[in-house]
């Protein structure tokens, strides 16, 4: 029992500066305006209904199309118009490059190595220059079709399969492993859902895990000075998935550079873990080579 009023009073002590500063900080000069919060969870209860679109379009109307919120004591901006975002994105892209890094992104040093969350530099404009030239365009996409052919006719006969047995069809899902198997067609030249496929069923778990952890609603993205408790357990478990995936990925990756370290031949189109692998700098930025956490991040990315 005394141990228990111990920490509970240590907690106090270590816990009452930080509240302090939290709710004597004063709002920027510049922080947009926006409904005023309430002491440590700030907006939250602003956003509480079933559906925070229109919570966040009724106070659109008061504060105008540039939102100031706090959801706990991280600040936030809402862009709530298609005019004002063209300003920020289009004539402020530079300002507004970064992104704010969720807790569960930092597992394995991902936000470093991925597009969507690196910072704005060299190599993030080294991938954003590989995926418009050597991805994004109508020469690859119209390459790939009999590929995309080939995991849409697929999708079908799963879906007539099933449909012989009177019960319901998730349509949704065979949608989902259709585009799933097609990106691994596409970047990895494997059909990830092939029953002979050994790591396939692995990494296909591992990826719906982290998608449905990565995408909960975590409190230590509002509180970050909590990050360490991970009260959830969402940062453990997306480390947990995460490293299943990169691990796996690895794999695909070192057995392709082994094959191309021998001159083996295949009789397919070149796919997009080729084009990181053979990715060389012109000169003009300071990346010359990708390394292959690099292109295992890269990879995950577009899954």
């Amino acid at each position: 029992m005394e141990f228990t009023w111990n920490a509970i009073v240590w907690c106090v002590i270590c816990f009452t500066p930080v509240l302090i500063h939290l709710l004597l900080r004063r709002k920027p000069d510049n922080f947009p305006p926006g409904p005023p919060g309430n002491p440590i969870i700030g907006n939250m209860v602003d956003l509480s209904g079933p559906m925070p679109h229109r919570d966040l379009a009724c106070i659109k109307e008061k504060y105008g199309s540039v939102i100031g919120l706090k959801i706990g004591s991280a600040r936030t901006v809402v862009i709530s118009s298609a005019k004002t975002a063209t300003k920020f994105f289009r004539n402020h892209d530079l300002s507004f490059a970064d992104r704010a890094i969720l807790d569960s992104m930092r597992c394995h040093d991902y936000h470093k190595r991925s597009l969507g969350l690196a910072p704005h530099g060299t190599y993030w404009r080294v991938l954003r220059r590989i995926c418009t030239v050597d991805m994004l365009v109508a020469k690859r996409i119209n390459e790939t079709a009999p590929i995309r052919r080939k995991c849409v006719d697929q999708m079908l006969a799963w879906l007539d399969e099933e449909a012989r047995d009177p019960h319901t069809i998730d349509v949704g899902h065979f949608i989902y492993l259709t585009l799933f198997n097609m990106v691994g067609n596409l970047m990895l030249s494997r059909d990830l859902l092939d029953p002979k496929s050994r790591e396939g069923p692995e990494f296909c778990k591992a990826m719906h895990g982290m998608i449905e952890w990565a995408g909960k609603a975590n409190i230590s993205d509002a509180f970050p000075w909590l990050r360490w408790l991970d009260l959830q357990g969402v940062r453990r478990r997306v480390t947990r998935d995460m490293g299943d995936l990169l691990r796996i990925t690895s794999g695909f990756l070192r057995e392709r550079m082994e094959e191309m370290r021998k001159g083996v031949e295949h009789n397919r189109p070149k796919d997009f873990l080729d084009v990181l692998i053979e990715f060389e700098g012109d000169g003009k930025d300071d990346l010359t080579k990708l390394s292959e956490e690099e292109i295992t991040v890269v990879v995950l990315v577009l899954f």
